[in-house]
């Protein structure tokens, strides 16, 4: 199995489902309110578990109940969380509105995760021991590209989802093997609209690049393969997950063959859009299987 470790964001999602989100100024009635464990690096390491993988998950919760739940949830998928740490204060949360069309809008507060400013030493010993990590842009940046570059030199294969986007050093991305944008991160990274443009141009920094598209599936930039792969026709009923099943799935793949890694990504995203919530939806090997098996 592809061993993985995670650095990242452990938040609790507020979720509010609306017919659709108020405008400015505007106060609508929501359908209903739900508590659900999250976080963009809790969902990469529950997406990476759940796929096949072995998981270690490195990152901050509060000392409050939200941190006990979901420090639980991790370590009840058989999560390495030694390296998750209680820190005094609120854990993170992020508030999510979800619109009965599937899409969705999210306020992320960094809580406990923002104290998680730079590596140590238990993180470079499970890094060190990693196959792959997985990072996001929910913990300062200054841990993710120490990370980066520590796994760089570890010769450890790193892949970024660069989320929520921000401006990021040259540096950090020349320490990247594999950037997973959305289209729109992809377009705020490089300032072009265009997807093939812009995959071309994250390529200058000597990693691969495949850029979600949500229901049109992604567009991947590599040395030596460039392909659009599609995603599958399913109905969409919340789309919180969709990124972060991508990612985690494709790490657990843990092939050479490129293709079928995308592919295997994207039947894990595409059963997670049909439930609510983030690591609920979240689907497991078995599922992923049959999946496949139902959509040769």
């Amino acid at each position: 199995m592809t061993r993985i470790a995670v650095l990242g964001s452990a938040n609790m999602d507020l979720v509010v489902r609306v017919l659709r989100a108020p405008k400015p100024g505007e106060t609508v009635t929501g359908r209903s309110f739900s508590t659900v464990p999250g976080g963009k690096g809790a969902n990469q390491a529950l997406a990476a578990a759940r796929a096949g993988g072995t998981v270690s998950f490195l990152g901050a919760v509060g000392d409050d109940a939200y941190g006990v739940r979901l420090r639980t949830l991790l370590a009840d998928e058989g999560i390495d969380v030694s390296g998750l740490v209680r820190v005094p204060g609120p854990s993170g949360t992020a508030h999510i509105l979800v619109e009965d069309g599937g899409e969705n809008s999210i306020v992320v507060v960094p809580g406990a995760n923002g104290t998680v400013r730079s590596l140590t030493d238990a993180h470079r010993e499970r890094i060190a021991a990693a196959d792959v990590l997985l990072l996001q842009l929910e913990l300062p940046v200054e841990a993710i590209a120490q990370a980066a570059s520590f796994a760089r030199g570890a010769g450890v294969r790193t892949v970024l989802t660069p989320a929520p986007v921000t401006a990021l050093p040259d540096s950090l991305l020349a320490d990247v093997d594999l950037l997973v944008p959305n289209q729109h991160e992809a377009a705020a990274l490089t300032g072009l609209t265009d997807v093939e443009a812009a995959g071309r141009a994250l390529q200058r920094y000597g990693c691969d690049v495949v850029i979600t598209l949500g229901a049109d599936g992604c567009r991947c930039f590599g040395a030596g393969d460039s392909f659009a792969a599609p995603a599958f026709p399913v109905p969409v009923v919340d789309t919180t997950a969709a990124g972060d099943t991508f990612v985690g799935a494709l790490a657990a793949a843990g092939t050479s063959d490129v293709r079928a890694g995308v592919r295997r990504a994207a039947a894990a995203a595409a059963l997670s859009v049909g439930r609510t919530g983030a690591s609920a939806a979240i689907p497991y090997r078995t599922e992923i299987d049959q999946f496949l098996k139902d959509h040769p």
